[in-house]
């Protein structure tokens, strides 16, 4: 069974691991704490979960998810990810991690800087734009009719294939938005950026299927300020 390797295993990575559990993965989870400060969720995932240390957790996962705030991304191993599918669930917020001049000049998106860190991997941008507790609650079966879908985007598009895959596997569709220069489509201050899901108030959140998804990236318009309150409840 294909493994997932976590590097950050907060709201959003911890949601995965426990949907990805759920489908049946192995994960190896990791923080920037330690892997003794992980043992309660892995004691609640069961005999599929261990902690280690970021490298091992990133040298161990077939399909790596990092799950860090974007002032963290170059602590992300990055020769341990090289020739692996990378799942990006990162957002920009200024307030939290500070200015980087090519991010708020719309030079580059997030996803292209940690690709350019990241050089020897596949980097999919996901999970960023939806809460964690609608992530967790949302998940359906594969051709159920409330089906909610996420948006992706990346360079390769076999490791969109092999991204798109996990999340047929942990309950979701897919609307893929095109290249990690694209993903600025559904960053923060976008359609899509939390509100079809729901609202933060109620979380149980509300199904999104792909049209609607695709209406909401269709309406992003690029140059918007990622000036949205910093949080891990939404990506990382």
């Amino acid at each position: 069974m294909t493994t997932i390797g976590f590097v950050g295993s907060g709201h959003i990575g911890g949601t995965v691991a426990r949907l990805a559990v759920a489908a049946g993965y192995d994960v190896v989870l990791s923080n920037s704490r330690g892997p003794e400060t992980l043992q309660d969720l892995v004691a609640e995932l069961g005999p599929r979960a261990r902690a280690a240390s970021a490298a091992d957790a990133a040298a161990a996962g077939d399909i790596v998810v990092v799950s860090v705030p974007f002032k963290a991304y170059a602590a992300v191993p990055a020769e341990p990810l090289s020739g692996k599918v990378v799942i990006d669930t990162n957002n920009y917020y200024p307030q939290r991690d500070g200015n980087y001049a090519e991010l708020d000049d719309a030079s580059v998106t997030s996803s292209e800087v940690l690709q350019r860190h990241l050089d020897g991997a596949s980097v999919v941008k996901v999970f960023n734009n939806i809460f964690f507790k609608h992530l967790g609650s949302l998940t359906r079966p594969t051709g159920a009719g409330d089906r909610t879908a996420l948006p992706i985007a990346g360079d390769d598009a076999a490791a969109k294939a092999t991204v798109t895959e996990f999340l047929d596997a942990i309950g979701y569709d897919t609307v893929d938005v095109g290249s990690l220069a694209d993903s600025w489509r559904f960053q923060p201050d976008t359609p899509v950026y939390g509100s079809p899901y729901g609202t933060f108030s109620d979380p149980v959140g509300t199904p999104a299927d792909a049209e609607t998804v695709r209406a909401a990236v269709d309406k992003a318009q690029r140059g918007g300020s990622p000036d949205t309150v910093a949080s891990d409840h939404v990506g990382g």
